[in-house]
C-alpha cells in the first residue's frame, strides 16, 4: 500500500511542478506547423515507440495532421537496423521521408538522448538532421531532457520526483500531454467518439 500511495503522491507533485508555459509554447508551435502544411514525425524507443504510434493516431484523427512514425513499420525498421545499423535507423528513415523545413520532429524519450553516454544515439542523429533541414523539433522528455531539450524549439520536461520512477512517470505524462494537445481548441478538428455521445 505504501508504494501505491507514494506513486500517486509523486504524480501529484509532477502536476504541481510541470511547466505549463512549455506546453502552451508547444501548442503554438504545432499550430504554426499545421498552418504551413507541415507533417509530424514521431520518434521514440521502447515505451516511447508505443507512445509515438498512439500519438500518430491521435494527431491524424483528432487534430488533422499528416503524421508518421518509423516504428509502425516493423519490416522497414528491421531492414534498416540490419543493413544500416541502429544508430542511423531514424535519420535514414527521415531522409527517405524527405523531412522539410516546415515539418516537425516530435521526440518521446525518458532521457532525451546522450551521445557521451551512448544512450539513444539514434534519436540524437535524427535531431541533428532535423536541425540541418530547418524542421522544428519538439519533445516530451524526462530527467534533464538530454540532447532533445538542448536542441528543441519546444520541449516539456517531466520533473523528476523520485529517481526510481523516472521512466514510468515520463512515459505516462507523455500520454497526458499529447492528449491535452490534441484536445486543445487550437488543435482539435474532429470530435472524439465518447465526447460526442449524448
Amino acid at each position: 500500500m505504501a508504494y501505491t500511495t507514494d506513486y500517486f503522491l509523486e504524480i501529484q507533485e509532477i502536476i504541481r511542478r510541470i511547466n505549463l508555459s512549455d506546453i502552451d509554447k508547444m501548442i503554438d508551435l504545432l499550430a504554426e506547423i499545421k498552418t504551413r502544411g507541415g507533417r509530424l514525425f514521431f520518434l521514440g524507443v521502447g515505451g516511447g515507440a508505443g507512445n509515438a504510434s498512439h500519438a500518430v493516431n491521435d494527431f491524424r484523427k483528432i487534430a488533422g495532421f499528416e503524421a508518421y512514425s518509423p516504428t509502425d513499420n516493423a519490416s522497414e525498421l528491421t531492414a534498416r537496423v540490419n543493413d544500416d545499423g541502429w544508430e542511423t535507423v531514424f535519420v535514414n528513415w527521415l531522409k527517405g521521408s524527405r523531412l522539410r523545413a516546415w515539418d516537425g520532429l516530435f521526440i518521446f524519450s525518458v532521457g532525451g538522448g546522450n551521445l557521451e553516454k551512448k544512450i539513444s544515439a539514434n534519436l540524437v542523429s535524427a535531431i541533428q538532421y532535423a536541425r540541418e533541414t530547418g524542421a522544428k523539433i519538439l519533445g516530451i522528455v524526462g530527467r534533464d531532457g538530454g540532447y532533445t531539450a538542448q536542441a528543441a524549439d519546444a520541449c516539456v520536461i517531466i520533473p523528476t520526483i523520485n529517481p526510481q520512477t523516472v521512466t514510468p512517470h515520463t512515459e505516462s505524462f507523455q500520454g497526458v500531454i499529447w492528449h491535452l494537445i490534441v484536445s486543445h481548441p487550437k488543435m482539435k478538428v474532429s470530435e472524439m467518439k465518447w465526447e460526442s455521445v449524448k
